[in-house]
């Protein structure tokens, strides 16, 4: 249905793709450089060990950038539909800033749980005293957080397009 609905308007296709793309360059940008440059000791970096733990990084990243994607992209989203620059009829309730933060708490709260989960149970698989290459880790970091961008920012449009009705296709 998504798919359909970005063929069909050429002015929410475009939308979709500049954000996409403003989201996708400074995520994987940052979130790549900040970790490689901070790890002091490349040889030797940690999951939950020590002050530049590869968790530090990871968990708030797991958070807030699903949560930021997803407000962000609902209230644009709303403010284009709004305008009536595009033939989609957006529920009334997206407009609402209790709907925008509870569905942004909600794509960044299962996400950081799940990331949490994931990062507790390789801890646990992983001996005592192993470290990971801070480039690889990096480099990991900055696959992720575009993994995300792409998620979050077609998982919400999704789910509010899916309870819409597309007026003009």
């Amino acid at each position: 249905m998504f798919k359909e609905i970005i063929a069909g308007d050429p002015v929410f296709r475009r939308f979709f793709q500049k954000k996409l793309l403003l989201y996708m360059v400074p995520n994987v940008f940052f979130n790549t450089c900040v970790p490689y440059f901070t790890f002091k000791n490349m040889e030797a970096v940690y999951l939950f060990q020590g002050e530049l733990c590869f968790a530090r990084f990871l968990l708030p990243m797991a958070f807030f950038l699903p949560f930021i994607i997803t407000f962000d992209i609902l209230k644009k989203a709303a403010v284009l539909a709004g305008q009536g620059k595009t033939g989609l009829t957006l529920p009334y309730e997206i407009n609402a800033n209790r709907f925008l933060f509870r569905t942004a708490g909600i794509n960044g709260g299962i996400t950081l749980a799940v990331v949490l989960l994931v990062s507790l149970f390789a801890q646990l698989c992983i001996p005592s005293g192993h470290g990971f290459n801070g480039t690889f880790l990096s480099a990991l970091l900055g696959l992720f957080a575009g993994v995300l961008t792409i998620v979050f920012a077609v998982l919400p449009l999704m789910r509010v397009l899916s309870r819409s009705r597309p007026s003009s296709l």
